[in-house]
């Protein structure tokens, strides 16, 4: 299949799942009562639809780690057309929350991110830049390896972005580490009143270095 045959089904099979993702979330949070998911408890479900909503989210992932292991030739592409996925899936999802409506009315709203290991909360603008830098860096790789253009990062700036990802995380995550210690009890009654902002920025700036540096080595 051509390149971007599989670009434009990579990108269908991404914008077609973020339509069904945020329809579903907008039915659970419909059934229980969290269309502004910026509340306590933030999985308040009777019986075992918990769990079950937990297995959605790893299927979700599972889904998206798919589509782009069949669009690439080599292990680099396939988890770089992922990564594309991942991103158009994110972006899509919060456009087509907006859509759906009431939520979120700015990209600033607060959102209960994932529930995996722990809850994940921030700023809807935070996962969204993400997905962005994932769009970016991933067209990249995949364009250039389609192109027989040689793809240089070290190791070094690998190991530099694997810690703003770490660093990502546990902006997302610091609230619910902070009361770990207390259970899930705990856990539940988690309601971050700030985003540490200043974090995520390096954050993002350390995931960024990767790209950076095929961006540098292309212009040479």
């Amino acid at each position: 299949m051509r390149f971007k045959s599989r670009i434009a089904i990579n990108l269908t099979f991404a914008i077609a799942m973020a339509w069904v993702e945020a329809a579903v979330v907008i039915y659970l949070r419909t059934m229980v009562n969290r269309i502004n998911p910026y509340q306590v408890d933030p999985l308040p479900i009777a019986g075992d639809l918990g769990g079950i909503e937990l297995v959605r989210e790893a299927a979700t992932l599972l889904m998206l780690l798919s589509v782009g292991w069949l669009s690439g030739r080599t292990t680099r592409s396939r988890l770089s057309f992922a990564a594309v996925a991942f991103g158009i899936w994110d972006i899509f999802y919060y456009i087509f929350l907006w859509m759906m409506g009431p939520w979120p009315t700015s990209l600033l709203d607060w959102d209960i991110l994932f529930l995996l290991p722990l809850p994940w909360w921030g700023p809807v603008l935070a996962p969204v830049l993400i997905a962005l830098l994932l769009v970016i860096g991933g067209l990249m790789i995949v364009t250039l390896e389609e192109c027989g253009t040689p793809i240089r990062m070290n190791t070094k700036s690998i190991v530099i972005a694997f810690g703003g990802a770490l660093l990502a995380l546990y902006a997302f995550m610091e609230e619910a580490l902070a009361v770990l210690p207390g259970g899930i009890e705990s856990l539940r009654g988690v309601l971050p009143t700030s985003f540490n902002w200043p974090l995520f920025i390096v954050a993002m700036v350390l995931m960024a270095v990767p790209a950076m540096e095929m961006a540098w080595t292309r212009s040479d």
